[in-house]
């Protein structure tokens, strides 16, 4: 049996607040956190992503708050990123309703944060947020970012990619920051090329932008479909991506 194709919407918080941009750019308010994520689940999401845009220690208080009145209200897997830099960050937000964890910035910094999580709460515990910009520099031709894609490691993706799994990451959220909040489709050749590699899901991320851009992410080797702004904007519902996939033979949860 296959399967279910998993859509995930995803809320990138600041300070309390959705926001939305292009190329995690100009950034602009997209409503209240915890009534979007109701909404969301009402519509029929698998699972819900909440990434801590500018996560600092001065500002973590507002997303445990966001985290906990979320969980009061939405009985779907709640992915929480931003900010995580220990094993007692990943504590407090399993306590404040987290069912998984997405880390990014700290596990470049230091990779064995990886090994810390999966050991104390299992790999499936352990989202490896991964925003990926194409570049010359690397062997790959693709290169890991931070800071919401304005500074580039010296990462290739690929490369960073198998390290984490073999360090313990559960799942890959690839995010491509060529293609994010554009609604020009997702980086086929990136979801393919990762795909290739893991052996592990393949979460979709950045681009869509209508019905038809999704299937195609799954036929590329994503296990899931993750997006932002079209959600937001009420342009697409949960439903009309699931009947899309549906109709291109694809099995997902009605």
């Amino acid at each position: 049996m296959s399967l279910a194709v998993r859509v995930i919407p995803c809320l990138d918080v600041a300070n309390g607040r959705v926001v939305k941009g292009v190329n995690f750019q100009n950034l602009r308010d997209a409503g209240d956190p915890v009534e979007l994520a109701k909404r969301y689940y009402e519509q029929g999401a698998d699972e819900l992503t909440f990434l801590d845009v500018t996560a600092t220690v001065d500002d973590r208080s507002t997303t445990y708050d966001v985290v906990r009145a979320t969980a009061e209200q939405v009985f779907i897997p709640l992915t929480v990123g931003g900010g995580i830099r220990s094993v007692d960050d990943v504590s407090r937000l399993q306590a404040s309703g987290a069912d998984k964890v997405g880390v990014n910035s700290a596990a470049i910094a230091r990779p064995a944060l990886i090994s810390e999580i999966a050991d104390r709460y299992g790999a499936q515990v352990l989202v490896l947020s991964l925003d990926v910009k194409r570049s010359e520099r690397t062997a790959s031709g693709f290169v890991v970012t931070t800071h919401g894609g304005r500074t580039e490691t010296d990462l290739d993706a690929l490369a960073w990619a198998r390290q984490a799994i073999e360090l313990g990451a559960g799942e890959l959220l690839v995010n491509s920051i060529d293609a994010d909040g554009t609604k020009a489709g997702f980086d086929l050749e990136m979801i393919t090329i990762m795909r290739e590699l893991s052996t592990v899901p393949v979460i979709a991320s950045g681009g869509a932008g209508r019905v038809q851009d999704f299937p195609p992410a799954i036929s590329a080797g994503a296990d899931a479909v993750l997006a932002a702004s079209v959600f937001h904007s009420g342009g697409l519902t949960i439903g009309d991506v699931k009947r899309e996939l549906a109709d291109a033979g694809m099995v997902v949860r009605r």
